[in-house]
């Protein structure tokens, strides 16, 4: 939350939280990334939106695409509490709400990450504004390589979908996760979704798609009496 005496609140946290990025990505890197291994080669398009019209977006970041959304940290803004557009008013505004998000890079520390980014923020603070953190949540992130149970699992998914599956890195993970893997260190950790192209998970219209959940459930069928 950013309020005190200045000039306005939104113009505070305008200027403040641009200083979060600059035109390679994310400033307030916190502790250095620990990527593990080397990078696969990135087909033209496999993840860049191939060939984009003059003037369309482009990807922002340090390093090669692949290392840029899996080995490298983010921060997003997801929600702002500020007046709507519909009771915009000329009228100074004495604080703002401002939810972010940060997600750690493979090997650092959630804790030293949510630190960085405080210290970060109260340094850059403009115009004298006060800054207060509150419901702050640290999960770690997870990675491991492909444990005994991502063979059969493998097998099973190309019985239950009728296709050989493909391995793919995402840039994201489940804070428990770290967590079973930390109680548990011995244990293949494997963790299993049903998704589609159009299925929008966690937003308001997600969906999903009922062949894509068949294929799903046999392939869950088959994986467990595999397994047993």
């Amino acid at each position: 939350m950013f309020g005190g005496a200045v000039p306005d609140a939104m113009l505070a946290t305008i200027r403040l939280l641009s200083t979060l990025w600059d035109e390679e990505g994310v400033r307030c890197r916190g502790r250095p990334s620990h990527p593990r291994g080397g990078h696969a080669p990135l087909r033209r398009g496999a993840a860049a939106g191939g060939d984009r019209p003059a003037g369309s977006t482009r990807p922002i970041g340090r390093g090669e695409l692949l290392s840029r959304i899996w080995n490298q940290p983010s921060i997003t803004v997801t929600g702002i509490d500020y007046a709507s557009v519909a009771a915009a008013s000329n009228t100074l505004h004495p604080e703002v709400s401002v939810v972010i998000s940060a997600r750690v890079a493979p090997g650092q520390d959630a804790r030293d990450a949510y630190e960085a980014l405080r210290v970060h923020l109260e340094a850059h603070a403009p115009f004298g504004a006060q800054l207060e953190f509150r419901d702050v949540d640290c999960g770690q992130g997870f990675l491991s390589e492909p444990g005994w149970a991502s063979g059969p699992a493998r097998a099973a998914l190309a019985e239950g979908f009728g296709v050989e599956p493909v391995d793919l890195g995402v840039g994201g993970s489940i804070p428990f996760i770290a967590e079973l893997a930390g109680g548990f260190p011995d244990a293949a950790i494997l963790v299993t979704a049903v998704m589609d192209p159009q299925g929008s998970p966690h937003s308001p219209n997600e969906s999903l798609h009922l062949a894509t959940f068949e294929h799903a459930i046999l392939s869950e069928a088959i994986l467990l009496a595999d397994l047993a």
